[in-house]
């Protein structure tokens, strides 16, 4: 029998925006709507609306709730005031990554965490192994829907919504009970497209409203509802990593390139201390580069990466991309041979063709 995929709340309007919809780690969920070269350049240019409520939300709360979180995520959780946000890993003994995710601290001992949508149930799970009864942990993924708009209009579009002055809600910040068009929501200056923007966390049914007033007001300046496509092109320009494919059980966040999210100095014994400390310490068995095609080809996803003959790892992710016009990819590979203008070789379709390695990000606004 085939799997029911999983819908978001706000499945039912995609079709009226012309959504086709994929299995996405399954969840139905909409690549596209018009094109995702479009949807891309509007992200680039103006702004695009994603709904991202597949995301899953943990809250972490209870007088041992700091004390928890610093056990189980790599970055240190009490540099958080009251109002920020933090990105993070929760690592396995031996480094590699149950989850990236977002922490929101919204008062002490009060942490609302945001994780992958297909790795909700791990999570949970993982969390509860290391919980004392000093702590509550509580899936409220259903409570809540996640709408991202993302653009350098998209602090013009939301204020034209709302009286709370946004420009105050700076990088990595957020806001509660914001009255968004008559409903309140959480408003987060964060995003995964390397443009600036807000995540707006509300109710159900407080999200299916706002999509499309969300549209309708930025119709004239060119808002444009945007699918999962678009969301990997521009994540993936901007360098920022996606679980499943950068990170994994088998990749360590400093494999990554995402040593600013491990503080192996702060005082917890936080899992996957020691074995981060040792990669740290001694260097990472492997490395994420950027790799750039010379001869004709995309480099996709698990395609090996050669010099001369040896197979020096795998492409993680690679597209065509629609801002640089060219052909590009991360690449996880043996340290020795992460030097960015080496010439190696990808092996597509059976064939070896000459690629070369760049600096990350492809884009930075």
């Amino acid at each position: 029998m085939a799997e029911v995929l999983k819908r978001t709340v706000l499945f039912d309007s995609y079709a009226a925006f012309g959504g086709k919809t994929i299995d996405f780690g399954g969840w139905e969920l909409p690549v596209q709507f018009s094109s995702i070269k479009a949807e891309h350049e509007a992200v680039r240019t103006k702004a695009g609306l994603f709904d991202v409520s597949h995301m899953g939300e943990v809250v972490v709360s209870g007088e041992g709730a700091l004390s928890f979180l610093q056990k189980i995520v790599t970055n240190d959780v009490s540099k958080l005031k009251d109002g920020q946000a933090q990105y993070t890993a929760m690592c396995y003994q031996d480094g590699g990554t149950v989850d990236d995710l977002l922490i929101y601290k919204r008062g002490d001992n009060d942490y609302l965490l945001v994780v992958n949508a297909s790795n909700i149930d791990k999570d949970l799970e993982w969390m509860k192994k290391f919980a004392t009864d000093t702590v509550l942990i509580e899936d409220k993924s259903s409570s809540y829907a996640l709408l991202a708009l993302q653009g350098p209009i998209a602090q013009e579009v939301l204020q034209k919504m709302t009286d709370e002055p946004l420009a105050d809600i700076k990088f990595f910040r957020f806001k509660e009970n914001v009255n968004v068009a008559g409903h309140d929501v959480l408003v987060s200056r964060t995003g995964y497209t390397g443009e600036d923007g807000f995540e707006i966390y509300g109710s159900p049914e407080a999200i299916v409203a706002l999509w499309p007033a969300i549209l309708e007001a930025g119709k004239s300046e060119g808002v444009v509802p945007a699918g999962l496509g678009a969301r990997d092109t521009l994540r993936f320009e901007a360098g920022l990593p996606l679980y499943g494919q950068e990170l994994s059980k088998d990749i360590s966040p400093l494999e990554t390139g995402l040593g600013f999210v491990v503080k192996v100095n702060k005082e917890e014994d936080f899992n996957g201390k020691e074995a981060l400390s040792s990669q740290k310490e001694n260097g990472v068995p492997r490395k994420l580069v950027g790799i750039e095609m010379i001869d004709k080809g995309i480099p996709r996803t698990g395609y090996k990466v050669f010099l001369g003959d040896d197979e020096i790892g795998e492409v993680t992710t690679g597209t065509q991309s629609p801002t640089l016009k060219k052909n590009i990819g991360f690449a996880l590979l043996k340290s020795a041979h992460t030097e960015v203008g080496t010439e190696v070789e990808v092996e597509i379709r059976n064939k070896r063709l000459k690629a070369v390695l760049i600096a990350t990000p492809f884009y930075k606004r």
